[in-house]
């Protein structure tokens, strides 16, 4: 396999029967799935481009206003240099920007979900990446109907549970290799993602690639123009007791003719509200495939563990 077919999402819900069974096969499959006709305006994802190299090409300095050493990374600014991957000491060749949910006043989430930094320097920054973290929302909620439908749970089963997630969108830049980078250092080391689904519109450049599940050979993910790519994240395949996938994928540097190109994509990280108990479904559970997670977890006490371990959060916090 060199790539992922890209699948329909249809119009009307009433159509869904196909789309949810190639979706659920290519999650078993590959834990990926590559989507056509998502419905995400291109007016809107050409805008949040647009602010998010903007943001980028700023100085330094600027950028660095909006990091918080203490934020985990979650919100605002995390430099270049930051974040690696879990099981990973390099750190990965990146740089980007978190924008988090937009929570009603007085919401008791607000203790555990900061506010998103209001970006002064890029006009329409905040109103452009507001838009597309609320499109993408929509569009993950309607994906997660199909993923209930195909569990065999009533089609809105997840709705409670993502309904005040702790959802991010995330712009991502990797910077121009001009010069080689160090020994071992890739732009994003081989990892899984810890949330529910990712939504990712196809980057500018390549360089994705996924290793499912007890293949031997690496991926590349391709999403051609109009599509965009959809994974199962580590606390899907931990409800789901396994029977969906959170693959292993990472991003490789550039052919020497790329080298000189920056690399920009911005995946959105669906999650469950925090409180959410993240354990087996027991439709998932069988003599064939036995519970492999029996201590349930939060999705916020999960969130934590895996922020330690990819070295945003301090060990102890």
């Amino acid at each position: 396999m060199d790539s992922l077919k890209p699948i329909s999402l249809p119009a009307s819900e009433a159509d869904d029967a196909a789309f949810t069974k190639a979706l659920m096969t290519s999650f078993m499959e590959t834990g990926f799935a590559v989507i056509a006709d998502h419905g995400v305006d291109q007016s809107v994802i050409d805008k949040a481009y647009d602010v998010s190299r903007a943001y980028f090409e700023l100085p330094t300095e600027a950028k660095m206003q909006y990091f918080d050493p203490d934020g985990a990374g979650q919100r605002g600014y995390t430099p270049f240099g930051k974040e690696n991957a879990k099981g990973f000491a390099a750190m990965d060749l990146k740089e980007f920007w978190h924008t988090g949910r937009e929570l009603p006043e007085g919401h008791p989430y607000q203790a555990i979900m900061p506010e998103t930094p209001s970006v002064s320097e890029v006009p329409q920054f905040d109103e452009a990446t507001q838009g597309l973290f609320k499109a993408f929302d929509e569009l993950g909620l309607r994906i997660l109907r199909s993923v209930a439908s195909g569990l065999g749970l009533e089609r809105d089963w997840f709705a409670d549970k993502v309904r005040y997630g702790n959802s991010i969108l995330r712009l991502l830049h990797y910077p121009a290799q001009t010069t080689p980078p160090p020994e071992g250092s890739v732009r994003a080391a081989a990892h899984e993602d810890i949330n529910v689904i990712t939504l990712l519109l196809g980057a500018d450049e390549a360089g994705l690639q996924v290793l499912p599940r007890g293949a031997k050979d690496w991926i590349s993910v391709h999403a051609p123009p109009g599509t965009l790519v959809i994974n199962v994240g580590d606390m899907l395949q931990r409800m789901t007791n396994k029977v969906l996938q959170s693959t292993s994928h990472r991003v490789v540097n550039p052919s020497p003719e790329r080298s000189r190109f920056s690399r920009y994509s911005m995946p959105y990280f669906l999650h469950f509200e925090p409180e959410v108990e993240i354990r087996s479904l027991p439709g998932c559970v069988s003599e064939d495939n036995p519970d492999h997670f029996p201590e349930p977890i939060t999705a916020n006490e999960y969130l934590l563990e895996r922020l330690r371990e990819i070295g945003l959060l301090k060990t102890g916090m």
